[in-house]
């Protein structure tokens, strides 16, 4: 069954709902406004975690409600419940009227592109039972203690969802999403004496259970978890100081989301509180460089068909060859700054407002080979993945931290280190960008990120690259 009709059908067949009067309640609940939705939720959600061979947690829920918001200027009145009824409906629209005051008397034209399905209409929950999940995660354990017997600890979850969106404008347009999404994430503790160290992996997207539950998949994952841990055993103290840098391809794509992208949302640019305000045709990094967010990518974790407003997702340039060519919309920032939206208007659940936020954000591939790269360094860090990090939106200051890197010595990689952070600026580090690799790679499906308080799931991605003059943060000189 398409999406629209299946969510159509979830909404209004077994819910109860009458489609021609939600229409009308939304019509007059925001009459007189400038813009706004009634946005429809239905979603289950499951988490299974095994613990040092034993099922720790098992949780499924269920959750549905309703969002209906009211925009004016710059204002918006928000109301939400999970009664799904008319009368719910009708008491939010006399809450949400509250700022019509500053209306401009025009409400804002719809969106007018058709949106395409971009994933399995597929409900991951229902076609797997819940014996065979916790067969996976106890084969999972067992088969990472029988790689090597320095293990001290195993630790796997497998987690789904099902969502099912539908969204009704003032002008009675119906938009409407059904939005799979599964992952699992494995970690190990390694121990040699009085040192541990752990390692982990993770994988998953807008699939069913059995894109990461086949052998292949789960063994990779514990392979990789393992393959990290004892890299780590074996690391020595990093560096620090300035240096040249040649990010691996992937996840590291990380930084670049968080140091660059969140710069790039219309909210932070209308207010002027971004480094990136006031500059679109300007250059903001080196040539070569281009910044992708792109949500249109089949079965990737950060796609939405629609997003959270009901216009249709889109492929979206924001730096092209080291120019800056645009921003990240949502419909309110869109409307106010004069241009139109990009597909980006997103929220947590039926409680949130929508905001501007990132979907699969990366930088295309260039032309060097990822060693010849490598080997253009003499002395420098190797980062290959990224844990934490922290960035500062208005001076773009970033800090992040190295889960695994390598010292670059005479163009060769050498030993692992621990506890190297990056420290810079978000758009001068794209100037520093001196080398660009030709392995674009996205991240395997595991990226949530948060503003505002709300989490939403995104893809990262970029391909090797070298900067030069970073400082790292280290415990050696």
């Amino acid at each position: 069954m398409p999406h629209a009709a299946m969510a159509h059908a979830l909404f209004f067949d077994r819910a109860g709902l009458d489609e021609t009067q939600l229409r009308r309640l939304v019509a007059e609940g925001l009459a007189g406004a400038d813009d706004g939705e009634l946005f429809l939720e239905y979603r289950q959600s499951e988490t299974v975690v095994l613990d040092d061979g034993q099922i720790k947690s098992a949780s499924f829920d269920t959750a549905q409600g309703f969002g209906l918001r009211a925009v004016a200027g710059e204002a918006h009145g928000y109301a939400h419940g999970t009664e799904l009824s008319a009368d719910a409906i009708r008491r939010a629209g006399v809450t949400v009227r509250a700022v019509h005051g500053g209306r401009s008397g025009h409400m804002a034209e719809g969106p007018h592109r058709l949106a395409r399905p971009l994933y399995t209409s597929l409900n991951p929950l229902s076609h797997v039972v819940f014996e065979d999940k916790v067969k996976l995660l106890e084969e999972i354990d067992a088969y990472a203690r029988g790689k090597d017997s320095r293990i001290r600890q195993v630790s796997a979850s497998l987690s789904g969802s099902w969502q099912a969106v539908c969204i009704i404008r003032p002008d009675g347009a119906l938009a409407a999403d059904i939005r799979p999404m599964v992952r699992l994430n494995v970690s190990v503790v390694l121990g040699e004496g009085d040192r541990m160290e752990t390692g982990g992996h993770g994988i998953g997207g807008r699939i069913a259970y059995g894109g990461v539950m086949s052998p292949a998949d789960w063994r990779h994952c514990v392979d990789e978890a393992l393959r990290q841990a004892e890299v780590n055993l074996g690391s020595i103290p990093a560096p620090a100081g300035e240096m040249s840098v040649v990010l691996g391809p992937g996840w590291p794509g990380v930084m670049l989301h968080e140091a660059v992208g969140h710069g790039l949302e219309g909210d932070f640019n209308r207010k002027s509180t971004s480094a990136f305000a006031g500059k679109i045709g300007q250059r903001v990094a080196s040539p070569g460089v281009t910044v992708i967010d792109d949500g249109t990518i089949p079965d990737r974790r950060g796609s939405i068909s629609i997003d959270d407003e009901g216009t249709p997702s889109a492929r979206n340039v924001l730096i092209e060859d080291g120019i800056l060519v645009g921003y990240l919309q949502d419909r309110l920032n869109a409307r106010l700054m004069g241009v139109a939206p990009t597909g980006n208007g997103r929220r947590q659940s039926y409680a949130h407002a929508p905001i501007p936020r990132m979907t699969n954000t990366f930088m295309l591939a260039g032309d060097k080979e990822p060693g010849e790269i490598i080997a253009s360094v003499k002395k420098g860090l190797y980062a290959v993945n990224f844990g934490g990090g922290q960035v500062d939106i208005t001076s773009g200051k970033f800090v992040f931290s190295a889960s695994e890197a390598y010292l670059i010595e005479n163009g060769k990689v050498g030993q692992a280190v621990k506890g190297a952070t990056l420290i810079g600026n978000g758009p001068d580090a794209l100037t520093r960008v001196s080398m660009i690799g030709n392995d674009l790679m996205l991240d395997p499906g595991i990226g949530t990120c948060g503003k505002d308080g709300q989490g939403v799931p995104v893809g990262v991605g970029q391909p090797t690259l070298r900067m030069d003059g970073l400082t790292i943060g280290g415990t050696a000189v």
